[in-house]
């Protein structure tokens, strides 16, 4: 897919002006503060298990205070994520919000304050503006959603890079091609239909009636990923369909543009979606894919999956990636990632595989026999040895406990549920 197909034929100047006019007439995600009492939203990037796992490899003590930027906030998923989960577990430090659209600010601001968060603040600012502002650095940035949109994405990497503290990382986003089939589609037809240059309400009337005759053939109606911009209210469509500027990368070609920036990815998220074998079962293809280099292989897995709408990566400056977090060091504390560990063991098939879903796409990740003994002792305070011990009460010794729990933990951080804690 090419970049810059829906501003193709709009000037830069152009396309800026209606995407800021966008953001004040229909913030994104649309968010209403109130729900806030009902719910808390959570995805990657971002969630603090996630941060202290991925970015500093289960090392930087939970007692550090954590300087975070949310670069782009929107409408404050990222930011209200965090924050949330930051007061909760008494971790010291501050979440800065930056966005442009002070509507977007607004509904962000109202979400924190229903829920009583003294840690987060925010201002009205252009990350682009970032390097000039001087408000760093921070331990963890936070950039999803938004380098797709801007006129020059590295060099705004390239500043978001200069921001970061020595030894910290980002959670990034940006738009894949392959799952987002239909989308480019519909957009040319919309910069045909209603022009950027036209008053938002006016552009969104036309999209919807696009979309109350839409052809059967059109492929958007194949695509089953975005279920939450086409039932989320005016600002999903208009985000889907009608946004001035929106480029989408290639696993190859986003990791490219990390290197250029001077960063590496730690984390693509989750791992095991980027390894074709869990896509290809026959040994010869296995085989031929082993040959490949790891970008290579991700590029197959993306691919062969054909349904990765997003990347989301955690990249850390190039060289700087913290070494894996070891799961068998003996005082290593494994705890669930957001599922409880009840529900992944009920989860597990009658072949000792536990299906994951990855959008429509299910795959089943083989465990060993002893998954659900380990499962069931982790806690989120037992440490390694611990549960070593209570097993081997049971029977399970600690050579067969020590193959056990290595196989179990690389399949299960690989798709995101089980992590190991950071020390106080």
């Amino acid at each position: 897919m090419p970049e810059d197909q829906a501003d193709q034929d709009v000037p830069e100047d152009q396309a800026d002006l209606s995407l800021a006019a966008q953001y004040e007439a229909y913030p994104y995600p649309q968010r209403d503060p109130r729900d806030e009492a009902k719910r808390l939203f959570i995805g990657s990037p971002s969630h603090l298990r996630e941060i202290d796992h991925w970015v500093f490899g289960a090392a930087r003590p939970a007692s550090r205070p954590l300087q975070v930027l949310v670069a782009g906030c929107g409408t404050g998923d990222a930011a209200i994520m965090l924050a949330t989960q930051m007061q909760r577990a008494g971790r010291a430090g501050q979440v800065l919000c930056l966005d442009r659209s002070e509507q977007a600010l607004g509904i962000a601001r109202a979400r924190a304050e229903v829920r009583g968060l003294s840690n987060i603040a925010f201002q009205r600012r252009s990350l682009t503006e970032l390097p000039a502002a001087d408000l760093g650095p921070f331990d963890y940035i936070d950039c999803c959603g938004v380098l797709h949109h801007l006129p020059d994405p590295l060099a705004a990497l390239r500043g978001l890079e200069r921001s970061l503290a020595p030894g910290g990382g980002m959670g990034l986003m940006v738009y894949a091609p392959h799952g987002r089939t239909g989308v480019y589609m519909l957009q040319d037809a919309l910069a045909l239909l209603a022009p950027a240059g036209e008053p938002p309400p006016a552009r969104l009337d036309v999209a919807r009636r696009v979309m109350r005759h839409l052809p059967a053939t059109a492929w958007l109606r194949a695509n089953s990923n975005f279920g939450d911009h086409l039932s989320g209210g005016d600002a999903g469509l208009y985000d889907l369909l009608l946004n001035p500027r929106d480029r989408a990368y290639d696993i190859a070609g986003f990791l490219e543009l990390l290197d250029q920036a001077g960063l590496e990815a730690a984390c693509l998220m989750e791992p095991a979606r980027y390894d074709p074998d869990l896509l290809l079962p026959d040994p010869r293809l296995r085989a031929r894919a082993a040959s490949l280099s790891p970008t290579g292989r991700a590029a197959l897995a993306e691919s062969l999956a054909g349904n990765m709408n997003t990347h989301v990566v955690y990249a850390v400056r190039r060289g700087e990636a913290p070494a894996a977090p070891d799961p068998m060091a003996p005082d290593a504390v494994p705890v669930a990632r957001e599922m409880p560990v009840a529900e992944i063991v009920r989860q597990i098939g009658p072949d000792g595989s536990l299906p994951v879903a990855f959008g429509r796409l299910t795959v089943p990740v083989p465990l060993p026999p002893q998954a659900r003994a380990i499962l069931g002792l982790i806690d989120g305070e037992r440490n390694v040895s611990a549960i070593a011990a209570a097993l081997a009460e049971r029977g399970i010794g600690p050579a067969k406990f020590a193959a056990a729990w290595a196989e179990t933990f690389r399949a299960l951080s690989r798709v995101n549920r089980i992590l190991l804690r950071p020390p106080a």
